[in-house]
C-alpha cells in the first residue's frame, strides 16, 4: 500500500524529507534561500496531488521528481551560481576593485541543519558532509542542469541508474552516459574531489590557532596556518586573491578593519566556519562577515567571507551584535 495511503496525516508524512530535499535542491541551485523556495513548492504540488498519487512509485521518489523538476525550471535559461574564482583570474591588492555582482550571481552557504538529514551512521555522515562543502557545489554548478541532477542523484544519494532514468524521463545509456560527463568535469577540478579532513584533535588545534591569530591579529601566525595556494575570496566583491603574500597585505593593507575582531564559532557546508563581529564605533562588536574555510591536509586552503551579514547572520543564529566583555 503506498505511503500516502496510511492513516498518518499527508502533511507529516511529506514533512519528513524536508530536510534532505533541501539537501538536494541546495546542491543543485547553489542557494539555501532558493532551495527552500524549492522543496515549498515541491510540498505544495504534493499535498495537491497526493489524491491522484495511488502507489505508483514511493513517496520518497515521488517527492524527488516533484523537486527535480522545480529545479529544472527555476535554472531554465539563467547562469549559473558561483565563486569569484570561477569568473576572473586572482586580484592583487595594486589591481583590486569594489565591483559587486548582485546575489543571484554567488553560490550560498548553508546551515549544516538545514540541509543534511539525522543519520547514525559515521560514513554516511562524513560522506553528506563532503557533498555539500562550498567547492563541490560551486563544481555541480558548472554542469549542465540535467547532468547535474543526475550526479547528485547517483553519487551522493546512491539511486540506481534505472530509478534516475524513471524519474528524468530518459533511459539507462542517456543517466549513464551523463554521469560519465560529469564525472570528468569533477575529476577535472582537484579542489571539487578533496576530501573533508576528519574532525580529530589535530583539526581542532589547527581551528584554535586560526582563531588565536586572526582575535590577536598576528598575520605572520595566521599565515603558516595558510597552504601556499590558499584563496581568499569575499562575496558580493568580484575579486580574489591568492598565496600568503597577497592575502597578508591584503589584511594589513583594506583589510586593516579587521583588527581587533571577535569570532563566534559554527559549521557551514559541513566546513569549520566563524560569524565574525568587527569592533563598533558604538562599543562592542557588529556582525561584519560569516567566514567559511576549507582545510586540507593540515592547512587552511581557502578561506571565504561572505559579507551580506543581515541575511546570513539570522539564517546562522548568530546574535546581531556582541556586546562589550560578551
Amino acid at each position: 500500500m503506498a505511503e500516502l495511503m496510511t492513516e498518518e496525516p499527508v502533511e507529516l508524512q511529506l514533512e519528513r524529507y524536508r530536510t534532505e530535499l533541501t539537501g538536494y535542491c541546495y546542491r543543485m541551485l547553489g542557494s539555501v534561500f532558493e532551495a527552500e523556495d524549492a522543496v515549498q513548492d515541491t510540498m505544495v504540488r504534493a499535498w495537491r496531488g497526493h489524491r491522484g498519487f495511488e502507489g505508483r512509485a514511493a513517496l520518497r521518489s515521488w517527492l524527488y521528481r516533484i523537486a527535480t523538476n522545480v529545479c529544472l525550471d527555476a535554472l531554465n535559461g539563467r547562469n549559473a551560481r558561483a565563486r569569484p574564482m570561477d569568473l576572473a583570474g586572482p586580484s592583487t591588492v595594486a589591481t583590486a576593485s569594489d565591483a559587486r555582482l548582485p546575489e543571484v550571481a554567488w553560490l550560498g552557504p548553508a546551515p549544516d541543519d538545514r540541509v543534511l538529514p539525522e543519520t547514525a551512521d559515521p560514513a554516511e555522515v562524513a560522506a553528506q558532509r563532503e557533498s555539500v562543502r562550498l567547492a563541490f557545489v560551486a563544481a555541480l554548478q558548472r554542469l549542465a542542469p540535467r547532468q547535474r541532477a543526475v550526479l547528485i542523484l547517483r553519487e551522493v544519494l546512491g539511486w540506481r541508474a534505472s530509478e534516475v532514468a524513471e524519474l528524468l524521463g530518459v533511459t539507462v545509456a542517456s543517466v549513464n552516459s551523463a554521469l560519465q560527463r560529469a564525472r570528468a568535469a569533477l575529476a577535472a577540478d582537484p579542489a571539487a574531489t578533496r576530501p573533508a579532513p576528519t574532525l580529530d584533535e589535530d583539526h581542532r588545534a589547527l581551528l584554535a590557532r586560526y582563531v588565536a591569530a586572526f582575535e590577536a591579529y598576528d598575520m605572520d601566525g595566521l599565515a603558516a596556518l595558510l597552504h601556499e595556494d590558499v584563496t581568499l575570496n569575499m562575496p558580493p566583491f568580484a575579486l580574489w586573491l591568492t598565496g600568503h603574500a597577497d592575502i597578508r597585505e591584503w589584511m594589513l593593507g583594506p583589510g586593516c578593519g579587521c583588527r581587533g575582531s571577535r569570532l563566534v564559532p559554527l559549521v557551514a557546508n559541513g566546513s569549520p566556519a566563524f560569524g565574525q563581529y568587527r569592533p563598533s564605533p558604538a562599543g562592542g562588536h557588529e556582525p561584519w562577515a560569516l567566514i567559511v574555510l576549507e582545510v586540507s591536509a593540515g592547512r587552511i586552503t581557502g578561506v571565504t567571507n561572505f559579507l551580506d551579514t543581515e541575511v546570513l547572520f539570522p539564517l546562522f543564529g548568530l546574535p546581531p551584535r556582541l556586546e562589550a566583555g560578551e
